[in-house]
């Protein structure tokens, strides 16, 4: 078990002597609605590398919850950065009671799909006994555990909830819209009440902040994604698919994606190009992603190492029309040097510049247009790759991206 016995901030005085202060060690517990690995969603990858980072300056305690068995092989990845870690199980018949409880009290199901009260019981007898000085709390999910409690304590909003339920509801069936309008205004009027109960709070991006429903959201700390540079580094494999799209195929906004990629852009490509390819990489894939298979359409599921669908690619597409937050794959496939279109959604994010790290495309058309100006210029397609490289390194990384968390909690 790892245990933080404090640490050292160096920074310069105001007459440029190097002043220094010693910062000991908290007893931090950390709340997630999931086990944090493996990192196949965003909130895992987030909270997996937060973890490390925070277990090197404080004694983590690690509360997750977890709707699946957590093997002793994922336990034994997030052990060592934490001195005790409880993986409370939800059981389903509980979480169904859960959530017909949630569409009562008018708590967003998001909420009562995570809420046990006995494991609330046992989280907060938990805390009592080992009393901490810092509670941080992932995602509104696991809000409700830490809501109540007078200790110190950040909750990371991470994305907001209530917008990409609200991006969704045109794309969806007509029996479902009425219950995505019921979500999205329940979880409006929870990102707001729970504003008020939490010491400090953050979020992923700027963007996402401006969307919080209250009227003290600028005081919510931006701690966007980092990506590990020296796992996502440029590789040399041999090309098997022209276009790439990675993410977990499960997600509705990548559901939502991969249709638009095949149904409305991949068209247009193969009037030029007709034997184009794209590979749709990523796990748990929805029935609607793995209908899209076909001769020119690769739908993997599961990969062992989502970095050879990335450097065995031309070009990544993620031109998202729905959803919220940073995108991870973005992220990860620059740092992999390979040029990437995306649409200004996900940019207003990410925040790299047009037609110099990145290619926007907002449109079936444009898309299309973005990636026949890469595939006909081969110096045009290096130079986008080299500068979103670049771009990364300079702007994402988890121990830059920490920090700002370190720096509020401590």
């Amino acid at each position: 078990m790892f245990r933080a016995e404090g640490y050292l901030i160096f920074y310069p005085g105001l007459q440029g002597e190097i002043r220094i202060i010693v910062v000991a060690y908290m007893k931090l517990i950390v709340i997630l609605p999931r086990f944090p690995f493996p990192t196949e969603k965003g909130d895992k990858l987030r909270a997996f590398h937060q973890l490390k980072i925070l277990s090197r300056h404080h004694e983590i305690f690690l509360f997750a919850l977890s709707h699946q068995p957590v093997s002793q092989a994922q336990r034994d990845m997030v052990a060592p950065y934490c001195s005790q870690m409880h993986v409370f199980r939800l059981n389903w018949f509980t979480t169904f009671l859960n959530l017909i409880r949630a569409f009562f009290i008018k708590w967003p199901l998001q909420v009562g799909y995570y809420f046990s009260g006995s494991v609330y019981r046992k989280i907060k007898n938990e805390i009592y006994r080992i009393q901490p000085d810092h509670i941080y709390c992932q995602l509104l999910r696991t809000a409700p555990y830490a809501i109540d409690l007078h200790i110190n304590k950040t909750l990371d909003y991470q994305d907001v909830f209530s917008k990409g339920v609200e991006r969704r509801i045109p794309e969806s069936g007509f029996f479902m819209k009425p219950l995505l309008r019921i979500e999205m205004k329940r979880l409006r009027a929870y990102e707001a009440y729970i504003f008020d109960h939490f010491n400090h709070k953050t979020i992923i991006s700027v963007p996402d902040r401006d969307f919080i429903p209250h009227p003290g959201k600028d005081q919510i700390v931006v701690v966007p994604n980092g990506v590990d540079h020296t796992y996502f580094r440029p590789m040399k494999l041999p090309v098997t698919h022209d276009l790439v799209f990675t993410g977990n195929m499960g997600y509705p906004p990548n559901v939502n994606c991969a249709e638009y990629l095949v149904k409305q852009v991949l068209p247009l490509l193969h009037k030029s190009y007709p034997d184009l390819t794209l590979m749709l990489a990523g796990a748990s894939p929805h029935a609607r992603v793995k209908a899209l298979a076909g001769e020119k359409v690769m739908v993997t599921g599961w990969v062992d190492d989502i970095r050879e669908c990335y450097a065995s690619a031309r070009i990544f597409l993620a031109p998202m029309q729905i959803g919220t937050g940073l995108q991870n794959k973005l992220l990860e496939a620059m740092s992999m040097q390979l040029p990437c279109i995306t649409s200004s959604l996900c940019n207003a994010a990410l925040k790299a510049i047009p037609d110099k790290d990145i290619l926007i495309g907002d449109t079936p058309e444009e898309v299309a247009a973005q990636v026949v100006k890469l595939l006909d210029n081969e110096m045009f397609k290096q130079s986008i790759a080299k500068s979103g490289l670049n771009f990364v390194h300079r702007n994402y990384s988890w121990q830059g991206a920490t920090n700002r968390l370190l720096k509020l909690i401590d």
